[in-house]
């Protein structure tokens, strides 16, 4: 019988389609699943969902005959350790991609050589083998996915294991004896006082059968995907973003069951609208890879001279949803409540703090990271330089969504925003989206005190889109200048 095999579970937190762990469990030898938690923390409401999303892969290894062990550390200290201590012969694991979970694996594989044996299946195609006919990496999203949808077609998903072997009791007795072995409850990840997370509880169930339940109903609506899904008031997207981030369910499965909706002509067209939202994720990580510093740096570098301003008021006013902007309140208190958001609101809401505001995005990208279930580095960097007009495959920076606009055209009803301003839900639809433009009779109605029941603007749109316009226009002229240019003298 081959030696014990370890299985390192990382984002990739399910049993089927998962390589590491079918490889680990191959011939039926014994193996010894294991996560590492050490002190880097992520954002408050990615350390719920990660509770929950481990519990219920602990619940589904025991199930199997192999329970998982919770180990506090370094995982280049403590998986050498383990692997001693029940005589592993390999280390499986699948491959991150965020800087952190690359120095990660690297010091990994410099402690246990090649007995450290990676997997891929975090995106369709794995990060650094989409190249242009120059072999240098793609910056521009459409022949990204064009090159992508031209490969071979991805395998079939397969199936974990139905029962794991298990090390004997004795071996991992020793473990908990000599390893810092630790329990889900006493990591913390949960709040505590006070407890907010009543909105993710409602609204969300982490783990795989989770994931699946979600994909099973979003394949049975995607025909109302393409035509529906900028409209903030229906349930018309997936919300498959926090289970495809935690690896409950593969890009690889997701892509085989729409792609048979496709087959069948079961809403085609939503199916292939939103098949192309997984190469759009793939593009997210392949510029992460490529350019490791896309969290902080503006991947356009002319952008290191935008005349950004450090407004806390304004900051602050946007994190909490009271900006006096209807679209945009609604779309924090969202954020704030079930840690999702709309996607067609993220753009709305980032466009209004960097655009209307000058606030600087990595601001916005940093409180989405700390609010969001699916806080994905990839996927929420590359969208905020997307909005900032920062990014390799950006909107123009003078592309400046108006709020009240998008608002009437995507919510005409006016559902999402009664949904989340309860005290704005009796304003007639005409006024729902801008009621500082509402006369005193129509507030007086409704039982709206601007400025009492609900916030005044904090900004002047017509304004701070031209103030956005001149900061641009200024930061060109600045890079046009002879004291800009490579060549040019101090003097």
């Amino acid at each position: 019988m081959s030696a014990t095999a370890i299985a390192w579970f990382r984002r990739d937190l399910r049993l089927d389609d998962n390589a590491a762990l079918i490889e680990a469990a191959e011939d039926g030898r014994p193996v010894v699943p294991v996560y590492v938690h050490d002190a880097e923390r992520a954002g408050s409401a990615a350390d719920w969902w990660l509770h929950h999303s481990l519990a219920a892969l602990s619940r589904a290894l025991d199930k199997r005959g192999a329970p998982l062990l919770i180990l506090r550390g370094k995982s280049s200290e403590v998986l050498p350790k383990l692997a001693a201590l029940v005589e592993a012969g390999s280390i499986h694991y699948t491959r991150g991609y965020t800087p952190a979970a690359r120095s990660e694996q690297e010091a990994v594989a410099e402690t246990v050589g090649d007995d450290a044996i990676a997997h891929d299946s975090y995106y369709l195609h794995r990060p650094g083998t989409v190249l242009t006919a120059e072999e240098t990496p793609y910056r521009v999203f459409t022949p990204f996915w064009k090159s992508c949808v031209s490969r071979p077609e991805h395998g079939r998903p397969a199936a974990a294991p139905e029962t794991l072997r298990s090390c004997s009791s004795a071996t991992l007795k020793k473990v908990k004896a000599e390893l810092p072995v630790t329990s889900l409850d006493d990591i913390g990840l949960l709040p505590t006082s006070p407890d907010w997370a009543g909105g993710l509880r409602d609204t969300w169930t982490p783990g795989e059968d989770g994931a699946h339940a979600r994909l099973d109903a979003f394949a049975e609506s995607a025909g109302r995907y393409a035509s529906r899904r900028d409209f903030p008031g229906e349930d018309a997207t997936s919300k498959l973003s926090p289970h495809l981030h935690y690896g409950e369910i593969s890009p690889r499965q997701v892509w085989h069951r729409l792609h048979d909706n496709v087959l069948a002509g079961e809403g085609a067209r939503g199916a292939e609208a939103f098949l192309r939202q997984l190469y759009w994720r793939d593009f997210c990580g392949h510029l992460l890879f490529h350019f490791p510093e896309m969290p902080s740096k503006p991947l356009r570098d002319e952008f290191e001279s935008f005349g950004w301003k450090d407004d806390t008021d304004a900051l602050n006013a946007w994190q909490r949803g009271q900006t006096g902007i209807p679209i945009v309140d609604a779309g924090m208190r969202e954020l704030w409540t079930t840690g999702w958001m709309h996607n067609r609101v993220r753009m709305i809401v980032a466009s209004f703090l960097v655009k209307n505001l000058l606030v600087p995005w990595q601001h916005g990208a940093e409180w989405f990271l700390d609010t969001l279930v699916d806080a994905d580095l990839a996927n929420n960097s590359a969208g905020w330089q997307w909005v900032a007009g920062c990014g390799t495959d950006a909107a123009p920076y003078f592309r400046i969504f108006n709020p009240v606009l998008q608002s009437r055209k995507f919510d005409p009803g006016g559902d999402y925003l009664r949904t989340w301003l309860p005290e704005l839900k009796r304003l007639p639809d005409r006024d729902l989206h801008e009621p500082w433009a509402a006369t005193d009779t129509t507030l007086r109605d409704a039982n709206v005190e601007l400025g009492k029941h609900y916030p005044k603007p904090i900004a002047d749109l017509a304004d701070t889109r031209q103030r956005a316009l001149d900061a641009y226009q200024a930061m060109r002229s600045l890079l046009q200048s002879p004291a800009a240019s490579p060549g040019s003298s101090a003097g």
